[in-house]
């Protein structure tokens, strides 16, 4: 037993030194770890910390995001806790990772694409600064319920990504998916992500006003960041801290 717990010891230290966790709360307000991206030169919205959730109002069709991290990040996951409070016109709510500069692997659920009624889930190779983008996978999907908190979750490995939805996987590398262009319905397999190497996390909408509350990024390389939160709210303790359990 004692070759048991030496040898868990080792695994535990080998984790801590290559795997972190980045925890955001917005229990003490302070987002000086994000950057704002304004991917579409949508209009002005605002960002506020209300009750210890993330308020973010964007009334344009354009996204705007809010991203941390910097070149450095390569594989890991980001979870997000999104609660859409109001849809303002056609829109999405949006999470990206390997963020660098304009570009990104931007994932979607939108009803906001080529004056298409019908909602999506998109997921894109994205230059924002450039307005191009390569589609890695488009399904039609319901739109987030109003009022309610869903949970996104995109993961990004090697060429690969995987985006999840209440933990039910939405979109991978290699899913086929069938894209309407000129009329004609073609049948494509999602690329990879090989253009986007490294690079920070995100989330965003537009024409919605919803709250965001606990951002966890995991992966290699992500350096530790928040801990134990107390609040009047029920917590969910792990073993590096604290996330809220939302209603």
């Amino acid at each position: 037993m004692k070759v048991l717990y030496i040898g868990w010891g080792i695994f535990l230290l080998t984790c801590s030194a290559w795997a972190g966790t980045f925890l955001e709360t917005f229990d003490d307000k302070d987002l000086k770890d994000w950057q704002k991206l304004n991917a579409h030169d949508a209009a002005l919205g605002s960002w506020e910390v209300i009750e210890a959730e993330l308020e973010m109002t964007n009334p344009d069709g354009g996204a705007r995001l809010l991203t941390t991290g910097d070149g450095t990040w390569q594989d890991y996951s980001i979870e997000v806790n999104v609660k859409p409070l109001e849809k303002r016109g056609p829109g999405n709510i949006s999470i990206v990772a390997r963020v660098e500069g304009s570009r990104a692997v931007w994932c979607s659920i939108s009803d906001l694409f080529f004056n298409d009624p019908e909602s999506k889930v998109m997921c894109l190779s994205r230059d924002f600064a450039g307005k191009t983008g390569i589609f890695l996978s488009m399904k039609p999907h319901r739109l987030l319920k109003l009022n309610e908190w869903s949970k996104l979750k995109l993961t990004v490995s090697g060429d690969h990504f995987i985006l999840a939805i209440n933990q039910k996987k939405v979109a991978r590398t290699g899913d086929p998916f069938v894209l309407l262009h000129e009329g004609e319905e073609l049948m494509i397999k999602a690329e990879d992500i090989a253009s986007h190497p490294t690079g920070g996390a995100g989330f965003g909408l537009a024409n919605y006003t919803a709250r965001f509350d606990n951002i966890i990024i995991t992966g290699e390389g992500i350096p530790d960041r928040g801990g134990l939160s107390v609040t009047p709210k029920a917590k969910l303790a792990t073993t590096w801290g604290a996330v809220k359990v939302n209603p």
